[in-house]
């Protein structure tokens, strides 16, 4: 036969089923919102990495933009610096044949430039 405790327990039992039960339904309410919150997180995520993707594709088309600005510059200052050399070149090479370079006295030309 039962004894008294085993009796006691088992009375006892419809209570402690209801208070797992209260749990379980807790837990599985808590798992219901934690899904919501992931997916609201999910979407936020996948927003965000849209968002980024398109501010640096901006970034880059501007930046690319500069730079073809800044070749553009650094072409033309070559062009310059070429012409400018060539010109010296040929009127260098143009005194040197003329005879002009060993007469010229240097001292007459550090004067004549105000040094």
């Amino acid at each position: 036969m039962a004894t008294k405790e085993a009796v006691a327990q088992l009375a006892t039992l419809p209570e402690r089923v209801a208070v797992v039960e209260t749990k379980v339904h807790q837990i599985e309410s808590k798992l219901d919102e934690l899904k919501a919150d992931v997916k609201d997180m999910h979407d936020c995520l996948d927003n965000t990495r849209d968002l980024l993707d398109k501010k640096l594709c901006e970034m880059a088309d501007a930046s690319n933009k500069q730079h073809d600005e800044i070749f553009e510059k650094i072409n033309g200052l070559e062009k310059i610096k070429n012409k400018v050399t060539l010109y010296a070149m040929a009127g260098l090479a143009f005194a040197a044949g003329a005879g002009w370079i060993n007469a010229i006295n240097f001292p007459h030309v550090l004067k004549f430039l105000g040094l």
